[in-house]
């Protein structure tokens, strides 16, 4: 009920996911990203827990494979979850278990990683793997278009509901954290609120670092 892309950009140090599912609120349960560190996806009968225990592994200096070896071990129904990880230096991994739903299937590319379940088909994975390599420019944008792309090959086989987006970068907070949680479209509405906190985001990361020359929040009352 669920496919996801995740992927780092090399030049910038920015690392994220974006996750689309016919079930509410999928981002919150289903994504985890780690400045510094990398991403994790759980998902398909999701163990949320997984995903901020993948990345407190890769934290101990594991790698992908020895984390998701980690967390089969911890998690005694692995078998109903698929799990991805991929690390800061681009190194990913995917895991589905003997009991992930409907038609389901992982790929794997240059500096990112994609699954799905439920799928229309075996090859929308790799739908997003290739929409993410062959893109260029901000890494939403690439996660985005993998997204869309990812829809395009057949996504899910019934209707998706619920959509985000989540990346870091050198800040230890997500400066990227945009949700859709129950929408018709929710891969174009999330489009459409990324391109809405673009031009803000430098600004909030400021605020954070630098509030005395943060720029005006522009509302009433702040003068």
């Amino acid at each position: 009920m669920t496919f996801s892309v995740a992927g780092i950009c090399p030049d910038t140090g920015m690392m994220g996911c974006a996750i689309t599912s016919s079930s509410i609120c999928v981002a919150s349960r289903c994504a985890f990203v780690r400045s510094g560190t990398g991403v994790a996806l759980t998902q398909n009968i999701t163990n949320p827990d997984l995903g901020p225990l993948a990345l407190d592994l890769l934290a101990e200096g594991r790698t992908p494979q020895q984390a998701i070896e980690a967390l089969a071990y911890v998690d005694t129904d692995v078998q109903w979850r698929q799990l991805g990880v991929l690390n800061a230096e681009g190194e990913g991994v995917t895991f589905s278990g003997e009991q992930a739903l409907g038609i389901h299937a992982t790929a794997q590319g240059k500096d990112c990683i994609a699954m799905g379940n439920l799928l229309e088909n075996t090859g929308v994975p790799q739908a997003m793997i290739d929409a993410f390599e062959s893109s260029s420019g901000h890494l939403a944008e690439r996660l985005l278009s993998a997204l869309e792309a990812g829809l395009a090959a057949g996504g899910e086989l019934g209707p998706v509901h619920s959509a985000g987006l989540l990346m870091c970068a050198e800040p230890k907070w997500p400066v990227v954290d945009l949700r859709v949680d129950w929408h018709i479209e929710p891969i174009t509405e999330l489009r459409m609120v990324w391109h809405n906190y673009l031009p803000q985001m430098d600004a909030y990361i400021t605020r954070a670092k630098d509030p005395a020359n943060a720029e005006s929040f522009g509302v009433p009352g702040d003068e």
